[in-house]
């Protein structure tokens, strides 16, 4: 018997490990292409602001229409990633917003700016749901925190490479004619388009289509994945319809906004609040991937000890504080070094925050519910965070003339996402509860 475990135990072992190193690798590289691709327009801005007459208004508009068509065609996007299965659509949405990330660069003035935002936004949905939706097909429950702590390490990454690539890139200025934001568009566009046809060729729809597994391993995950989808299946399954009348997907959105909010705001605005201390395009390029480079470190850490303590509520309210708090004391400090250390904090509690927060999230939804759900809560927190947080950081700024005052309005909204989160947590708790003692 003790033979009997221990060999599923070391084929349950083998298996994930080679499932997450298949997968994995690519898949981050992919979300790291994606998060260059919508976040270079904050390095960009140093030069392109000027050039084409953008006011701070203007620009926050700019950035937010990215999450606001994000937030129209995330649903559907993903509906259809259920549908055509995650390969081609993974594809098609990785070829398509490569070739308009590239093609920002033949902007001429606002409203050009605006549609290339909107479509960009629109190009990209669902490809963050839809990959966390692709990870419960191949990751048993037990290790998906770490997984998704591992898959979105991407999108501090992005900014931490991206950052010094593109103050490099904007260098380029006057080569074949062009600025250098027109070669920091394209050149960090094109090999998304590369990556999206690779996937084509590389992705894998489902366990028991999956030959680069051994068939012990195959039937093992098969098994395993099949087992959870039913205990998830024997919850009350949840119509589209009233998926987004209730209340708790709408507070779950709500509290994935805060995170949300931080990683947006500053990705599109960090580079313009450093430029305010007096620094030149390659130190700003530099200083800016620092809090990057922290926040990669520790979500991955945070990720991995939620699964290991099995515990998801703290794990996701304590950086909910930390964004908190860093955002109220940088809003009050005038020094560089000061206000790079709670910028670090900033974003070690928005990154950290997405593995326990997705893992939790997923085991809340019904199977049946689970692709539009996921996109649900994501394409809300998206238009909040990104589409309202973005424009007020710009409208805050224009008021005062002040970058580091314009963070203060995060403040409130971490609070009240803390207060959401363990209002929520409790109910569902409550919930599981009843549901043993009445089996």
């Amino acid at each position: 018997m003790e033979t009997t475990v221990t060999d599923e135990k070391q084929l349950e072992r083998e298996t994930v490990k080679k499932v997450t190193w298949r997968l994995l690798p690519f898949l981050m590289l992919c979300y790291l292409f994606a998060f260059i691709d919508r976040g270079n327009i904050g390095m960009a801005a140093l030069q392109m602001n000027q050039d084409i007459g953008l006011s701070s208004k203007m620009f926050g508009f700019a950035g937010s229409l990215f999450f606001i068509a994000y937030f129209i065609f995330e649903v559907p996007s993903n509906l259809a990633l259920q549908r055509f299965g995650a390969r081609k659509w993974l594809a098609r949405i990785m070829i398509t917003w490569g070739l308009i990330s590239a093609s920002t660069a033949l902007v001429q003035g606002p409203h050009s700016l605006y549609f290339v935002r909107f479509i960009l936004g629109a190009a990209e949905a669902g490809f963050f749901p839809g990959v966390v939706l692709y990870l419960t097909y191949w990751i048993p429950s037990a290790y998906r925190a770490r997984i998704v702590a591992l898959f979105m390490v991407a999108i501090p990454a992005a900014s931490f490479i991206a950052s010094p690539f593109s103050a490099l890139l904007l260098q380029m200025d006057g080569v074949g004619g062009m600025r250098g934001w027109h070669w920091l568009f394209i050149i960090e566009g094109l090999p998304t388009v590369l990556l999206g046809i690779v996937c084509l060729f590389f992705l894998t729809d489902r366990p028991e289509q999956a030959t680069w597994l051994t068939t012990r391993q195959r039937e093992w995950l098969t098994r395993t994945m099949a087992a959870e989808t039913a205990a998830r299946t024997a919850k009350a399954h949840v119509p589209l319809w009233k998926l987004f009348s209730n209340p708790h997907v709408w507070g779950m959105a709500l509290v994935c906004s805060c995170a949300s909010a931080a990683g947006s705001v500053l990705n599109v605005w960090q580079p313009q609040l450093l430029k305010s201390f007096g620094l030149g395009v390659m130190q700003i390029g530099l200083i800016n991937s620092i809090p990057y480079a922290v926040a990669c470190v520790l979500m991955v850490w945070w990720g991995r000890h939620s699964d290991r303590t099995r515990e998801r509520r703290w794990h996701t309210a304590i950086p909910l504080l930390l964004i908190g708090a860093g955002m109220g004391l940088a809003s009050a400090v005038h020094t560089l070094a000061p206000v790079v250390v709670l910028l670090s904090l900033v974003l070690i509690g928005a990154y950290s925050f997405k593995g326990p927060f997705w893992a939790m999230a997923t085991g809340w939804l019904a199977t049946g519910s689970a692709a539009a759900g996921l996109a649900g809560i994501n394409a809300v927190s998206n238009l909040i965070g990104g589409g309202l947080m973005v424009n007020v950081y710009g409208w805050v700024k224009e008021a005062t003339g002040s970058y580091s005052l314009a963070l203060l309005p995060m403040v409130l909204m971490s609070l009240i996402s803390v207060t959401i989160l363990l209002v929520l947590s409790s109910k569902s708790r409550a919930q599981a509860v009843a549901m043993k003692e009445a089996t």
